[in-house]
């Protein structure tokens, strides 16, 4: 049985970015501050070295029953049973991950366009990270998906999305009028001095009804 996910605020972890000593400890500050759903992306490290940190920040969410996502890799994901993975473009095809971790693992697909939207949902995603909305120094050849492409997207597939690319707490009021679900930010939690505090004051611009 899949896990209940609120997208509401979503962090996607970067350690290049972080303002806090260790990885595990911005993870633990965020969640305190609001995060509803961790992802752990880590693209410069050995496999050992992400299993053992995607154990330590599995840790941390399962004490405060917040859900842990791995980025890409899906044997991490399974090796630590995290409650799904997150993959782009890319990546492995969606309907061969959905394969290997099965029907009660969530899967996140990253989708730009309609067209990927669609074919997402269509493979079996259980939500989707739509962007870049903006340019962002941690993803530099992310394409840019417009307003309109956004809207044309929450009314072409029923899956739940989050906004990612640029979000921050000057980007955030052009979206809360959107059908949308949350949103996945990166330094404007982790880059911030006070961790904890950027968290809540992300969650206080977002409208209620997210996070279905």
């Amino acid at each position: 049985m899949k896990p209940e996910i609120s997208y509401r605020l979503y962090l996607v972890t970067d350690r290049d970015l972080m303002s806090s000593p260790t990885l595990e400890e911005g993870v633990e500050q965020a969640i305190q501050g609001g995060v509803t759903l961790v992802q752990l992306r880590e693209k410069d490290c050995s496999s050992l070295e992400f299993y053992q940190t995607a154990q330590k920040v599995k840790a941390i969410c399962d004490a405060h029953k917040v859900p842990l996502i791995i980025n890409d890799r899906v044997d991490i994901a399974l090796a630590v049973d995290a409650a799904g993975v997150h993959i782009g473009q890319s990546d492995l095809p969606a309907p061969v991950v959905r394969k290997i971790i099965g029907p009660d693992k969530i899967l996140g697909v990253s989708a730009g366009t309609v067209a990927q939207a669609v074919q997402a949902q269509q493979d079996g995603a259980d939500y989707l990270g739509v962007g870049a909305m903006f340019p962002t120094g941690t993803k530099e050849d992310a394409d840019i998906t417009s307003m309109e492409e956004l809207k044309a997207i929450t009314q072409a597939v029923e899956i739940p999305m989050v906004i990612i690319g640029g979000i921050n707490k000057g980007t955030i009021p052009q979206f809360t009028h959107c059908d949308i679900d949350g949103v996945a930010v990166v330094s404007a939690i982790l880059a911030q001095p006070d961790i904890r505090q950027a968290a809540q004051e992300l969650d206080a611009m977002l409208p209620e009804g997210w996070g279905r």
